[in-house]
């Protein structure tokens, strides 16, 4: 379903009917429509990086000049994964329980440090902790995008009229601009000895936890 629908548009008695179960028995299992989605993006996200981590394997030496971080950057491309990273801290996180959101904080810092350790094996350079705000910026960064990416039917045709570029291309595209000048400059900063936050804390925790506690 959320390969053809964005999470906004999908209820729970669509997900009760899609499963072939009363609304009652799902949240037997599940405290609410939101807790389903986030259990959807830790696999999700766990997939993903699964198959990073094997395309890394086939990747070549690291080449000169900023071809690395160009790498490291496109690669945030998977649409169902953007909707739910998007959605995570704004909607999914806004109806769950103490015991469900200490479950899955766990497992998304597991994940977030994944991507961290993977963001350092292409950029060995990098400290942990501008791995870690690297990790970070994606979640707010995609938070802010996605929606743009998604128009309602009403706007895309008023932004079509107004000769506006397509929105998910643009995207895409803004995105991963994005995401290269935070690598470049974190690598630039630390080469010249200031650190990912400039010699201040800026609130990123193990685990990427950036202050709004985006993974």
């Amino acid at each position: 379903m959320l390969r053809e629908r964005p999470v906004a548009d999908i209820s729970l008695r669509e997900l009760s009917e899609r499963i072939g179960l009363a609304k009652s028995n799902v949240l037997r299992y599940f405290d609410s429509r939101e807790a389903i989605f986030l259990e959807v993006l830790d696999q999700v996200w766990s997939d993903w990086l699964d198959a990073l981590e094997a395309e890394f394997d086939t990747l070549r030496a690291p080449a000169d000049g900023y071809r690395r971080e160009v790498e490291v950057a496109s690669l945030v491309r998977d649409p169902l994964l953007c909707e739910l990273l998007a959605a995570m801290a704004g909607v999914l996180e806004r109806n769950i329980s103490v015991d469900f959101a200490r479950t899955f904080k766990g497992r998304a810092r597991v994940n977030a440090g994944r991507a961290e350790v993977l963001v350092r094996r292409r950029l060995p350079e990098l400290s942990a902790a501008a791995a870690s705000q690297f990790v970070g910026t994606v979640g707010v960064l995609l938070a802010g995008l996605w929606p743009h990416a998604n128009p309602t039917d009403a706007v895309a045709t008023v932004m079509a009229e107004f000769g506006a570029p397509d929105a998910r291309a643009m995207f895409g595209q803004t995105l991963t601009q994005a995401l290269i000048n935070q690598l470049v400059g974190l690598a630039a900063r630390e080469a010249g000895g200031f650190g990912p936050g400039g010699g201040s804390e800026v609130g990123v925790g193990a685990g990427g936890e950036t202050p709004g506690g985006t993974p």
